[in-house]
């Protein structure tokens, strides 16, 4: 990934508040016909040092099953909030017009090893926990137990839990860092009525 020095974003917390905020990853593992791309959910366990390790599960009948006899080095991309930037709303371009277009985004990619963990009790965890956590905010939130017993097991016949262990993490927030005040300004100003969440996150991270 290119990264600029003031894009670059390595503080640990962030990197994983990220993910806890944004969980579908973009999971990539090359072989030798090419690449593997899936896009997983995942659960972040932050307390596993020195740089974390993502949960999920797949279907057995995807592609990527067969490839994980063994553990696998493998990508994985997460990307949050994200918006085109217009040139017109810099208020340098009154002055002399030298603005182009951009992109603002926040993305986080990790390298690690990708592994299948052939147990039940810990798919069962999995699955568990990624529920609860997505289920918060419902009225009532559902739980493996709401389902027939005989179902869930049905469906569990056909998933395996993946286990990522992060060898390497980086971020790259791009949000406006390399502009002057008064341009960030006028970006925010126009992002706060199009998509308050990264207006904020500029104002956030913008230097100080």
């Amino acid at each position: 990934m290119y990264l600029p020095t003031h894009f670059k974003q390595e503080n640990q917390a962030e990197l994983f508040d990220l993910i806890e905020h944004h969980p579908l990853g973009t999971l990539i593992v090359m072989h030798a016909d090419g690449l593997e791309v899936n896009h997983i959910p995942f659960e972040l366990d932050r307390l596993h040092l020195p740089a974390g390790i993502l949960r999920g599960h797949i279907a057995k009948a995807n592609p990527l099953a067969s490839l994980l006899s063994e553990p696998q080095s493998a990508y994985v991309i997460f990307q949050a909030e994200q918006h085109y930037i217009s040139p017109n709303w810099y208020p340098g371009k009154q002055e002399h017009h030298r603005v182009v277009p951009t992109w603002n985004y926040r993305v986080v990619h990790a390298t690690g090893q990708l592994s299948v963990i052939e147990d039940q009790k810990y798919l069962r965890g999995v699955l568990a926990r990624l529920t609860r956590q997505h289920e918060a905010d419902q009225p009532a939130p559902w739980r493996l137990s709401d389902a027939p017993a005989d179902f869930i097991e049905q469906q569990l016949e056909k998933i395996m839990a993946i286990e990522f262990n992060i060898e390497s993490i980086i971020g790259k927030f791009k949000l406006s860092q390399n502009r002057s005040q008064a341009d960030v300004a006028g970006v925010i100003a126009a992002l706060n009525e199009l998509e308050p969440q990264i207006a904020n996150s500029i104002h956030k991270f913008y230097p100080k």
